[in-house]
């Protein structure tokens, strides 16, 4: 990933991520964050590990930023982009939908 990628990369997640890092930890300590997404060891599920580390990079300087910390800044982007567009009709405030979302660091409601 060239300078221009990353730097679109590093845009597009900080324009999608609306959740300051301690908003995000603090969520993914409630038992609404824990109720949703898949889990391939039957412990966390993949969006509250990635949402750990959303944390651990948005607390990162720019120029610490790693290859391994674009390519899932670029996973995140791509999963909100793809989740927005399968908004389910009437209220999500209390939905496993927003829960997931918010388990990558979007809160639609913001």
């Amino acid at each position: 990933m060239d300078n221009d990628e990353q730097q679109q990369v590093y845009d597009a997640f900080y324009d999608r991520v609306n959740m300051q890092p301690q908003e995000l930890e603090d969520w993914l300590q409630t038992d609404a964050s824990k109720s949703v997404g898949d889990s391939s060891d039957g412990e966390e599920s993949t969006g509250h590990a990635s949402g750990r580390r959303i944390v651990k990079i948005k607390r990162k300087n720019k120029s610490e930023l790693t290859t391994d910390d674009y390519e899932h800044m670029q996973k995140v982007v791509n999963y909100i982009k793809r989740h927005l567009s399968q908004r389910p009709d009437g209220e999500v405030k209390d939905c496993p939908w927003r829960y997931s979302l918010m388990n990558w660091g979007h809160d639609p409601l913001k």
